[in-house]
């Protein structure tokens, strides 16, 4: 019995292919798999992490029937009997009692027409849909309140530190992967909402290309142009194994027709030698500077550092390879997303089958919001002026189209394209905070993955009344930036990256946030 015991996963840091190997012994089995019980420890109770909004009622009987399936007929995928936590506008049909409502007490008891694209493609692998993940309420396109804020959800906190910041505004995700909460959890970006919060939480995030996994099908969205769906876990293998299931076509959302076909296996780019002989830029003009957001010196000297340990594996660094379009980008408007939201959230409330509240437009929630302030804005949340600054845009006119051009213009044509162009190369890299605009208007990939901890006496800054970023202890990250379609080269060089430094595994979360329940023996 001890050699049996010994060989059980650590839940805090297991990741799928071990958890496969297990399985596929019959040393334990789908449903034995704790999360719930880690999840009950620590989410409101405990360190009160927040991090998420329900669990599946189904969960247990889905993990029963897969074991089941691959006791007679084998395994479907690796994500086979995996329990997956999606961020809470993913949408789920209501069969598993789960609901989708970013967060908002408006959208509580909707119910939407279909799963989203990549939920089909999860089922389809034999994924365990475990739950819902709290997130900034409507990806952060509420107002300007703390992240990792929701209506529903309260304020979900980082495991590093009693008051840290998680960021968002797949907050819930970040944390839940950073305790072992879940195998696998899921975030959306539009603008930093995967990198920003695996930075905050020490774990790995893949923001695809935009296009490459599906978004506009069950979504609930902020602009087509910018969103995209991708995994977030603690290792990079991880999030390869999810990606590779996860991309691909849907026949409901357009903008996945025209990726190159077929979808690569990703893990296929687990490569430690994979930054031998590629250049690497360094794009110092796009890294925050101003007197209330530039970086602190603690994350800057780990970064530096960074580069040196690339150069050890073979990498040419060339630093400074700024964007031509630096300033501009960091001056440029949010048009295009005032716009496209107002235009696709309402898309989105229409096609909802039942909507309990009545909210079918933009102005029924910001009225919504306004009738019920007890649940949406309390004193330090109250905030919703990206809705009303929304809700007054004119649909998609001369101005828009001139604002989306100059997007891809700035973000691809000239910034990330042109100086990948300039200096022959094949990445670029900065700190993970404040510095995914490019990628993100250019609708380009990326791949965040731990750098560093801030230390001791580090100042704290406070985001709002009850949480503060940096702190001491918290993690930050590091970005690794390509082209459309790169991000299996990203992968590659991110996975060689970790495999060096091992950041990740180097400090745990504290000790009130890391639940105690795990696998037992038979």
């Amino acid at each position: 019995m001890s050699s049996s015991k010994q060989s059980l996963p650590d839940l805090y840091e297991a990741g799928i292919v071990e958890l496969q190997a297990g399985l596929d012994t019959g040393l334990f089995t789908s449903v034995d798999l704790a999360y719930l019980a880690r999840i009950e420890e620590v989410n409101l109770y405990g360190a009160e992490l927040r991090a998420v909004l329900e669990v599946s009622p189904a969960a247990l009987e889905t993990a029963a029937k897969l074991d089941e399936e691959r006791r007679t007929s084998g395994k479907r995928t690796m994500l086979h009997g995996i329990p997956v936590l999606l961020k809470d506008n993913i949408a789920t049909l209501p069969s598993e009692g789960l609901s989708t409502t970013a967060g908002s007490h408006a959208l509580f008891g909707s119910i939407v027409p279909d799963d989203a694209g990549v939920v089909k493609r999860l089922r389809n692998a034999g994924a365990v849909i475990l739950g819902k993940t709290n997130m900034s309420e409507l990806a952060y396109f509420r107002g300007l309140i703390p992240s990792g804020w929701s209506g529903r959800g309260g304020q979900c906190k980082s495991a590093y530190h009693p008051k840290g910041s998680p960021s968002g505004s797949s907050s819930g995700s970040g944390v839940a992967a950073s305790v072992g909460l879940a195998t696998v959890t899921l975030g959306t970006e539009t603008d930093g909402s995967i990198a920003s919060p695996s930075s905050n939480n020490n774990i790995v995030g893949i923001k695809p290309t935009v296009g490459l996994t599906s978004t506009g099908a069950g979504v609930l969205p902020i602009a087509a142009a910018q969103d995209t769906v991708g995994p977030m876990t603690r290792s990079v293998e991880d999030a390869a194994i999810v990606l590779s299931i996860i991309a691909g076509e849907d026949a409901n959302d357009r903008r996945t027709l025209s990726q190159p076909r077929p979808v690569p296996d990703y893990s296929k780019a687990l490569d430690i030698n994979a930054l031998r002989g590629k250049r690497i830029g360094v794009p110092r003009s796009s890294m925050p500077s101003g007197n209330t957001d530039a970086l602190p010196q603690s994350m800057c000297s780990a970064f530096n550092e960074s580069l040196r340990i690339m150069e050890t594996l073979g990498v040419t660094i060339v630093d400074p390879a700024n964007l031509p379009s630096a300033e501009e980008i960091k001056n440029s408007d949010r048009l295009v997303l005032y716009v496209d939201f107002k235009i696709e959230v309402t898309e989105y409330l229409t096609a909802l089958k039942e909507v309990p509240t009545g909210v079918r437009t933009l102005a029924d929630l910001i009225q919504f919001n306004v009738d019920h302030p007890e649940l949406e804005l309390p004193e330090g949340y109250s905030d919703q002026s990206k809705l009303i600054q929304s809700q007054a845009t004119n649909g998609r006119d001369e101005a828009y189209g001139k604002a989306l051009a100059r997007n891809l213009e700035l973000g691809a044509t000239r910034g990330i394209d042109a100086v990948l162009k300039e200096y022959n190369l094949d990445a670029l890299v900065l700190p993970a905070k404040g510095t995914h605009t490019p990628a993100a208007i250019a609708g380009y990939p990326t791949v965040t993955v731990p750098l560093g901890f801030f230390p001791e006496d580090e100042p704290i800054k406070y985001d709002g009344p009850n949480v503060a970023y940096p702190t001491p202890g918290m993690p930050f990250g590091l970005t690794f930036f390509g082209t459309a379609f790169d991000d299996y080269a990203l992968i590659g060089m991110a996975y060689a990256f970790e495999q060096k430094t091992k950041v990740r595994t180097s400090r745990r979360a504290i000790v009130e946030a890391i639940p105690k329940t795990q696998l037992k023996t038979k």
